[in-house]
């Protein structure tokens, strides 16, 4: 086969690859919410996983045959476009966003410098003002770039924070996270060059919240000691509990020590469209970065984050790099992304994020998450109802946590992995579990948009039945 397709074989592809995704789609409802764990060792996938470890051929293939096996493999997946999924948290692959995608991929304009496609760089600095400043509340002039995800946002959010505070001299710079915070941070923070040593833990309060006391005192501490702090991290979300730290005084304490203030509000940021989120998320407003990511909370697929930052020449002046072979390029009054990011070559990725917003509009977001906060109160409700169950905190998001009451510590957490491994067994509902001050707890995160009342309540039933069986 050839490498391009005429007219007519496009036209012939482009069909057979929608049907199958239209016949995914409509499937859904049906399909199991898949728990790989009995499957991990079995004879099918390991001959699967060797089919597919195979070189690619000498001649081409059928394109409805090599569909069909991409289609086993992605059966042995979690089922993360179901609307059984309220584990970790769901990432979306809204429709319209993967459309933007084929057919910005299918343009393919190079997105990492302005003056290669200036009219799509507006339209995505459009879609980054209006995160930066829209949802985040950042002043006029914000801006930032899109990333993969969250992680890579983190990455480039300390190194503005290295740059700006510390300059090249960086080995006693301390920077001050909390225990709940995302792994991302701390990994992040060692490839910016900064020791493990000199990330700070700051104590949590019990209701899992930065203790900003405990923040100031180690500040303080580290100063005499002859430390240059430089960075604090707060969380407008975590990924454990969904909760969110006191922002506003994280914020305070950054301006009175001259701390960078990042927010990691990759889970919760985009919770700000609604009043009751903008509400619990005050203070991000505050913020010198912000990470969110808009495959979560704007359910777009997977590989769609953000960064925001109050002030983008710092951001700039962090990854600022140029080469000789791009003197032909001119200069614009719109940003260069590779200047804002450790990335050169990338798409246009501002497609998959605006198609969506214009397509849809941004009241069908709000009214979408709003949705999930009432979901949400549904859930916590129920679960407390359960007389076994034990659901310390109330959420602030749209994450409830919850565990089995027993009489000790062990008989407990052996009662809530039962209560896991029964609810995921019915392949209806998929739950994931974490540990939070040394107890097993469970999650019903309620994110992917097409979870609504119907599976919230056949998650609760399944949760319920489940408590009860374990005693």
């Amino acid at each position: 086969m050839e490498i391009e397709p005429d007219r007519a074989q496009m036209l012939d592809q482009g069909r057979l690859v929608l049907n199958r995704l239209a016949d995914f789609v409509d499937r859904l409802p049906q399909r199991p919410a898949t728990d790989l764990t009995p499957v991990l060792g079995s004879a099918e996938l390991h001959k699967l996983v060797d089919e597919l470890l195979a070189p690619p051929p000498e001649h081409g293939g059928d394109l409805e045959g090599l569909l069909s096996l991409v289609d086993r493999a992605a059966d042995v997946a979690l089922e993360t476009a179901g609307p059984g999924y309220f584990a970790y948290i769901p990432g979306g692959g809204l429709y319209s966003s993967a459309l933007a995608s084929f057919y910005g991929q299918v343009l393919n304009r190079y997105g990492s410098l302005a003056a290669t496609a200036p009219a799509l760089t507006a339209l995505e600095e459009s879609v980054l003002r209006w995160i930066a400043q829209d949802v985040c509340g950042l002043p006029a002039g914000s801006g930032g770039l899109l990333t993969t995800g969250g992680s890579l946002a983190n990455l480039s959010a300390i190194v503005a924070a290295r740059h700006d505070r510390l300059g090249e001299d960086i080995a006693d710079g301390t920077m001050y996270v909390t225990p709940h915070a995302h792994h991302s941070v701390a990994k992040a923070a060692r490839i910016a060059g900064i020791a493990g040593a000199r990330i700070r833990v700051v104590p949590s309060t019990p209701d899992l919240r930065m203790d900003v006391a405990a923040a100031t005192a180690m500040i303080k501490a580290d100063r005499a000691a002859g430390l240059r702090p430089f960075l604090v991290v707060g969380s407008a979300g975590t990924t454990d509990t969904g909760t969110i730290d006191p922002l506003r005084r994280i914020a305070a304490l950054a301006a009175r020590e001259d701390l960078w203030f990042h927010v990691d509000a990759a889970y919760g940021g985009f919770f700000r469209l609604t009043d009751r989120g903008r509400a619990r998320l005050t203070g991000v407003e505050l913020a010198d970065s912000v990470t969110l990511d808009p495959h979560k909370t704007l359910f777009l697929p997977f590989g769609t984050g953000a960064l925001v930052v109050r002030d983008p020449a710092k951001l700039a002046a962090a990854h600022e790099g140029t080469a000789d072979y791009l003197q032909d390029l001119g200069t614009l009054e719109l940003p260069d992304y590779a200047h804002l990011g450790p990335e050169l070559s990338h798409e246009a990725r501002g497609l998959r994020v605006w198609l969506p917003l214009h397509l849809h509009g941004v009241g069908a977001f709000r009214a979408a998450l709003d949705e999930k906060l009432d979901l949400t109160d549904h859930v916590y409700s129920a679960l407390r109802a359960v007389p076994n169950l034990e659901v310390p905190w109330l959420p602030d998001l749209s994450t409830v946590a919850f565990r089995v009451r027993a009489a000790d510590d062990d008989a407990a957490d052996a009662a809530t992995r039962a209560v896991l491994a029964r609810v995921n067994a019915s392949q209806r509902v998929y739950l994931s579990s974490t540990v939070v001050g040394g107890r097993q707890t469970l999650r019903v995160t309620v994110v992917a948009h097409r979870s609504h009342a119907p599976q919230v309540d056949e998650a609760i039933a399944l949760i319920t039945a489940a408590a009860a069986a374990v005693g």
